[in-house]
């Protein structure tokens, strides 16, 4: 069964984006775009088969959060996965309580994005296939669809744990550090340490910069992206 997709989303760019991604994902069907959290209200009064909201956690009449507590007092049944740059704890802690899915940071690769949308269909589809009365295998099954191996959405050549230990170095550097420094640090080659190093970049969890040396060459730096500098 194709799962129906409302983007809420206040960015023009980003809105954009995470509707043209919907539509590449087998199975999938972008309902509609809203660019604030009355915009959704009234799109799920007038709509109630939307099956799955992507939705962003800053939007201009309000939190998302306080949005998801609204449609479900008003009786609306969609699933949603927080779609944020959001990187507090506690903001996480309180997405789960309120029954966000799955939490999405950005920025993030299509591959992400398709991951995460193929774990939910998973999740779904789990669902479908059990009984009225499930056992308790039946719901750790479907459970589990929401929980891959960390290492399924990494790029080749990137280990979940490698990762784990690269992003705690950068995160108490208090500066920003080379691949020398975090190959020395982490205890790999500066090759390997320059991949982990490109993939934080690439989704958005460092920055890059220029150090200048002795030499005079430059040298690529890379520092931890601060969480309060988050849209």
């Amino acid at each position: 069964m194709t799962v129906r997709v409302l983007v809420v989303e206040d960015e023009a760019l980003a809105a954009e984006a995470h509707a043209s991604y919907v539509g590449r994902v087998d199975g999938f069907e972008l309902a509609g775009v809203a660019r604030s959290g009355n915009e959704a209200a009234r799109f799920l009064e007038a709509d109630r088969r939307v099956d799955l909201l992507l939705l962003d956690l800053h939007l201009p009449d309000g939190y998302g959060l306080d949005l998801l507590l609204q449609l479900r007092a008003a009786g609306y049944p969609c699933d949603a996965i927080a779609v944020t740059s959001v990187r507090d704890v506690a903001a996480v802690r309180r997405a789960v309580s309120q029954g966000v899915v799955l939490y999405l940071l950005k920025p993030f690769t299509f591959a992400t994005f398709r991951a995460k949308l193929r774990q939910y269909a998973d999740y779904r589809a789990r669902l479908a296939e059990a009984p009225l009365q499930v056992a308790q295998h039946e719901v750790d099954r479907a459970f589990d669809a929401l929980r891959p191996r960390a290492d399924a959405v990494l790029p080749k050549g990137v280990a979940a744990e490698s990762l784990r230990h690269v992003t705690q170095l950068l995160r108490s550097a208090g500066g920003p550090l080379s691949a020398t420094e975090v190959a020395t640090g982490v205890g790999v080659s500066r090759v390997t340490a320059r991949r982990y190093l490109e993939h934080l970049a690439e989704t958005g969890a460092v920055s890059r910069g220029q150090r200048y040396g002795r030499s005079g060459r430059p040298e690529v730096e890379y520092r931890w992206t601060d969480p309060a500098t988050d849209g």
